[in-house]
Formats: structure tokens, sequence, C-alpha cells
């Protein structure tokens, strides 16, 4: 039996690399689809030998986008997560590095019309009902990837795209704190947990007798305090709406401590059993609207700067993420971000046809 050719673009967003796929190349939403992705990246398997994933959940995700049919908006996007090592698909969760290639992938499929020396693409985040608005340079009518914007996590430099959020507070939980509460304590831990993009329970690290300063190895080695964490994880899901959490990838659980390098805190995020190398685009997101929340556990901590439009340095294990929020009469009012893409391959994934035959 042969194989199904599905075209599709492999493009690094931000620090993630992932396959874009026009929706209608693909079946539609079920189990079909996610065996369809599940072959394509390889899982489950730890190397994703047999598919196009890295191996990495950083390196194994997915956009599937469409032209949209709601007013102001250009294209759909769904976002998901292929799970390495498991059979398994995850919706339940935005990526704000995936989506950095979205407004690119638009383009480049001619979804969008060049606009001038700058093109905006509205998109709207199926997996979270929001809307975005990525500003990509065109000059010369040319969608134009090479810059000098520079990133953690990515080397070189790249022409930069500015993503702009429109109100994304308790896009998956249903509000800003889905506990109703700025602290409170979970397994004798006292932990923040916010949703202004993606789920999070922040904890301070000295609490868990760590430093914040651990290598990555350092703590993907620690068993005991990926235990204790997880435990936590599990009674945080239900109380910040997430329903059972043990086979999702949220809520994603962050380490806090102190800054060290001039940023506003420093962060150990994990996804959510490993530690990820840097920090996820939402996840920093959340993490700098937790410092700007009097009596969270980032209260003491971090750094704030002052004003109605600030930016906050999210220190990572590679470097930081910087994050702008915008405050009206002290409340969270809107946030952006600088992030940037590339193209690094436009062809045709092949799956077996025993799994998928149009």
């Amino acid at each position: 039996m042969g194989q199904t050719r599905i075209p599709c673009l492999l493009m690094r967003g931000g620090t993630s690399k992932g396959t874009y796929f026009l929706a209608d190349d693909l079946p539609g939403e079920g189990p079909l689809r996610d065996r369809v992705l599940l072959a394509a990246m390889g899982s489950p398997d730890p190397r994703q030998i047999d598919g196009v994933g890295g191996a990495d959940s950083l390196t194994s995700k997915v956009a599937i986008i469409r032209r949209s049919q709601r007013p102001g908006v250009d294209v759909d996007y769904l976002f998901a997560q292929v799970v390495v090592d498991e059979p398994r698909v995850d919706y339940g969760q935005n990526c704000g590095n995936i989506l950095a290639g979205v407004g690119p992938f638009a383009l480049e499929r001619g979804l969008v019309d060049i606009q001038g020396e700058e093109t905006q693409v509205r998109i709207f985040m199926e997996n979270t009902g929001q809307t975005a608005t990525a500003l990509l340079q065109t000059p010369g009518g040319a969608l134009r990837y090479h810059g000098t914007a520079r990133i953690d996590g990515v080397p070189g430099t790249a022409a930069p795209i500015v993503v702009e959020f429109d109100d994304i507070a308790g896009s998956s939980c249903g509000a800003l704190l889905p506990t109703g509460q700025v602290r409170q304590v979970i397994d004798g831990v006292e932990v923040t947990c916010i949703d202004n993009g993606m789920p999070v329970v922040l904890m301070r690290a000295a609490d868990l007798g760590r430093t914040g300063y651990e290598t990555r190895l350092e703590l993907d080695a620690d068993t005991e305090l990926k235990a204790r964490i997880e435990r936590i994880r599990l009674q945080a899901g239900p109380l910040m709406n997430l329903g059972d959490v043990s086979e999702r990838t949220v809520p994603k659980m962050t380490l806090i401590a102190a800054p060290q390098a001039g940023g506003a805190i420093s962060s150990r995020s994990f996804i959510p059993h490993k530690c990820h190398a840097s920090i996820g685009v939402f996840g920093a997101v959340s993490v700098a609207s937790a410092c700007l929340l009097p009596g969270s556990v980032a209260d003491g901590l971090a750094q704030v700067p002052q004003g109605a439009q600030v930016r906050l340095s999210v220190e990572h294990p590679t470097g930081e993420f910087t994050v702008q929020l915008k405050l009206d009469n002290g409340a969270l009012a809107g946030c952006g971000l600088l992030r940037t893409a590339r193209l690094l391959f436009d062809g045709v994934v092949c799956v077996p046809q025993s799994v998928y035959r149009p």
C-alpha cells in the first residue's frame, strides 16, 4: 500500500517548530485527523524517527489554518500539540510561538494579500476564541524573513513580527484568576493560578526547597520535585475549571525566583513534566501578568516598572522573554510581544494510506 501526500510548510515560529497545514488538506475534526497528525510527526516514539517531529514537545507542533468567515478576521488558526511519546493530540491550549508563523503562512499560501511595506494579518485563535494581529514586514511586495530582530532561544537574527493580542484574560479557564483568589495553598505550597492566554500555576522555588536558578537538566533529573509539582498540578486543574488534567499539558507549572539578569522575574516552566528550555509565549504573558498583581506569589520577588504601559522581562534558562502589558486604572488591558519566524521547508508530508486515503 502506498502513501498519501499532504501539502504542508515546515516553519520555525518563535522558539518552536512545526508543520503548518491548510485545513482543507486534512480530514475534518476527529480521530482520523489525530491519526494523520500522529503519523506525520512520528508519534508515539521518543525519537519520532518515523515522522517529521523533532523528538521534543517544542518541535512536535501543528498549525491548522483556514481562510476565516468571521468579520474583520483574515484566518482561523487551530493549534495542535502532538505528544511525542503518547498516541495523543492535545487541542486544549494555544501556542504563541507557532502563532508567529501563522501570518507568514497566510501570505505564503495566498490567504491574505500583501498590503504595502507592512501587512497586518488578523488571526482568530480557535483553541481559545481570541483574536490577535500580526504585523509583518513586506517591503517591495514580498514577505521578508531576514532582519535584525533577535530573540533568545533562536540563533542569529530575523525580521521582527509584532503580535498584539486582544483581551486574552481567561482564555482557557474563563477568568484571569480562575480560582477567584490571587494566592492560595495547594498541597502545602502557596500558589497563584492565572490565565492570561495560558493557564499557569506559579510557585516560589524557595517554597519547594529549590533556588529557581537550576539548569533544565538538573530539574529534569529531580524526580522528587517533579512528583510534587505534578501533585499540585492535578489538584489545580479542577480548581482552574480545567477538569481532570492528568492527560493534558495544561496548566503549565512555573517556579519563580527573584531576577538575576536585570529582568522582572526568573522562571523555570514545566510542560508539564519536562523543564522548558525557555518559556512559552502565553506562559510568559501569564507569568508577567502575575507580577503586576498585588498579593500574588510573585509579589516581593518581581522587579516591576511603573507606568500605564510596561515591559517586563521574564528570565528563563536560555535568556529572557519580554512582554509588553497595558494597564487601565491598574487593571490589565492588553499585551503584545515581538517574535520572529522562518520558512524552513515547502512540500508534502507523507503518511501511510493505511492511516489516511482520501
